[in-house]
């Protein structure tokens, strides 16, 4: 990537870029912990207001729809304002959204909740948008893939966590009303706050993308086929990890697997985000030796066998099946991530915000699954996920080369 450096950092320190990767990677646990939180919503708002599948994925629609309308203007912003101060906007954006879930419990409103949900989805797509390609370029280029899957570890700390504190506090509270999300989402926007202070007053790295020396502009983003498919394969990935997510709790539930309550099978949701943690931590040291698109090649298959298992079984071979793919898409979204920007250069920040853009995957795939439950059952609608992997096996095996359409 054609980065510039616009500010020094001290030639002292063994690792110049530490406390600025220190700084980031909180922010990659935050978003995480509240992304997750979407699985415990869904089983709890899908009882308080009586849903069906598909009416209890507009959670899910909603917030990750807001991916599809934010990434541009957010990449645009970033472009303009830098990573640093983007990421500051978008905390405060997502706070907002945050403290929307006051009127909405208070009301009993479900399009409020919903409109809660996008407001704050579309801040954390801008903070997205910002530390995604923040992280690729805060060191040498070859170890981009294993810096950002170290990131996302911490991301997936956080949607470890988020399950274990909702099923407490939302699914296990004795207020069995819609007032039991008051407590944690202005918590949450009371701290979103107060990292959005502490964002502005550290002093991390600038990078500026550089202008094409010609001044002209040869090339737009859509001229790179990795780039393109790699959105695909961003649209696909998140689309299936988050609805394996969304409907965990209720696969769990159902009698045939395990049959376990709401708030005994959120427990189970946090194995799930759990083994992405661990295999992220894996995949980041894995990497500084093996080709990314060859990890990401066995994972996807490794996907696409464990989900026919959890199809065709019964019991807990099923549900250890589903879960086990949580271990297996953890070095996915860091891995497409950074194959779909590698050599984009002055491009960078827009094919981030393509990128991010693509995230809308867990907008759809999570609804149609519901609506595929609604008139087949929950257990063989997950051929949806297994088809997406499919997807990601060929990117990993062809996609990601380098190439450019004029």
């Amino acid at each position: 990537m054609n980065i510039t450096q616009t500010e020094t950092v001290s030639k002292t320190s063994t690792d110049p870029y530490l406390p600025a990767f220190s700084v980031v990677t909180s922010l990659f646990f935050i978003f995480g912990f509240i992304t997750c939180l979407n699985d415990i919503l869904i089983p709890h708002l899908k009882s308080l207001f009586s849903l069906n599948y598909a009416q209890a994925a507009l959670i899910q629609f909603c917030f990750f729809s807001a991916y599809f309308f934010a990434s541009l203007p957010a990449g645009k912003l970033v472009s303009r304002f830098g990573y640093k101060n983007g990421t500051v906007i978008g905390l405060l954006i997502t706070a907002c959204g945050c403290f929307l879930f006051y009127p909405a419990a208070t009301s009993s409103s479900y399009p409020l909740f919903l409109s809660g949900l996008f407001i704050l989805a579309c801040g954390i797509t801008l903070i997205q948008v910002a530390v995604n390609p923040y992280v690729a370029i805060l060191g040498p280029s070859h170890l981009s893939s294993s810096r950002l899957a170290l990131a996302q570890a911490f991301n997936s700390l956080g949607t470890t966590i988020a399950p274990i504190f909702g099923s407490i506090l939302i699914l296990g509270s004795q207020v069995t009303d819609a007032s039991s999300v008051i407590g944690p989402y202005i918590g949450f926007a009371t701290t979103l706050v107060g990292l959005a202070i502490i964002m502005g007053l550290f002093n991390l790295p600038k990078f500026q993308t550089e202008e094409d020396s010609t001044g002209a502009k040869k090339f737009s983003v859509f001229s790179y086929r990795h780039l393109v498919l790699g959105a695909v394969g961003i649209f696909c990935y998140v689309g299936a990890e988050v609805a394996i997510g969304s409907y965990l709790v209720n696969f769990i539930g159902l009698k045939e697997i395990a049959g376990l309550s709401a708030s005994d099978a959120a427990h189970y949701v946090s194995i799930y985000w759990g083994l992405a943690m661990v295999g992220r931590f894996i995949g980041s040291y894995l990497m500084r030796s093996v080709a990314p698109n060859r990890l990401l090649v066995f994972n996807s298959i490794g996907s696409v066998l464990l989900i026919a298992v959890a199809m065709t079984t019964k019991g807990s071979i099923a549900m250890y099946a589903i879960l086990c793919v949580g271990l297996l898409n953890s070095i996915m979204f860091p891995t497409i991530f950074t194959l779909a920007i590698k050599d984009l250069g002055p491009y960078t920040a827009k094919g981030s915000g393509l990128l991010c853009m693509a995230i809308v995957g867990g907008a759809v795939i999570p609804l149609l699954q519901g609506l595929m439950a609604d008139s087949m059952g929950l257990q063989p609608s997950y051929i949806l996920p297994l088809v997406c992997y499919l997807f990601i096996v060929f990117y990993g095996l062809k996609g990601y080369s380098c190439e450019i359409k004029p």
